[in-house]
């Protein structure tokens, strides 16, 4: 099973539209309906109903499966947060938010892969607090396998007609 970035969705929503790749699109309703494909409910209220209202209701439409934030989700969250070194609501503006680490601790609950389009950061910043997702992702404590969206369909090996 995949747990999809707010990032992801948004991204295959913006670049790949429905109505240029209608078989895309199908196979990840596809997707959906078999369960292999979900949502941490904080990434669908909070950024995609948000940032792209479009695309929230077509996932809606196709009976997106969202993943409720738990006790024990944020009892994990607090966790990573503070191996980052976050205090309090600091988050630093360059780093992740505290939607970022729920949906990586929603992740790690479910024992998913994380998709997400947050930027790679071949060298690690100075501060633990600056990491994105993908680094926060690749830390020995947090260890949730994160690939991006074209990685995503690549692996699948799925052609689109």
């Amino acid at each position: 099973m995949q747990v999809f970035d707010a990032s992801s969705m948004i991204y295959a929503w913006n670049h790949y539209p429905v109505r240029q790749f209608p078989g895309l699109w199908q196979w990840i309703a596809a997707q959906i309906e078999e369960k292999n494909l979900k949502m941490p409910s904080v990434a669908f209220v909070e950024e995609v109903a948000k940032e792209s209202p479009d695309c929230a209701d077509w996932l809606k439409d196709h009976n997106l499966e969202l993943l409720e934030i738990t006790n024990a989700i944020t009892q994990d969250a607090m966790r990573i947060k503070g191996l980052l070194g976050i205090v309090d609501d600091n988050y630093h503006p360059k780093g992740v938010g505290e939607n970022d680490i729920l949906i990586l601790a929603t992740a790690r609950a479910h024992r998913a892969e994380l998709v997400s389009d947050e930027g790679v950061q071949f060298r690690l910043p100075d501060k633990s607090s600056k990491r994105k997702i993908p680094a926060v992702c690749a830390m020995p404590e947090v260890a949730v396998p994160c690939i991006n969206f074209v990685t995503f369909i690549k692996r699948s090996d799925a052609v689109f007609r």
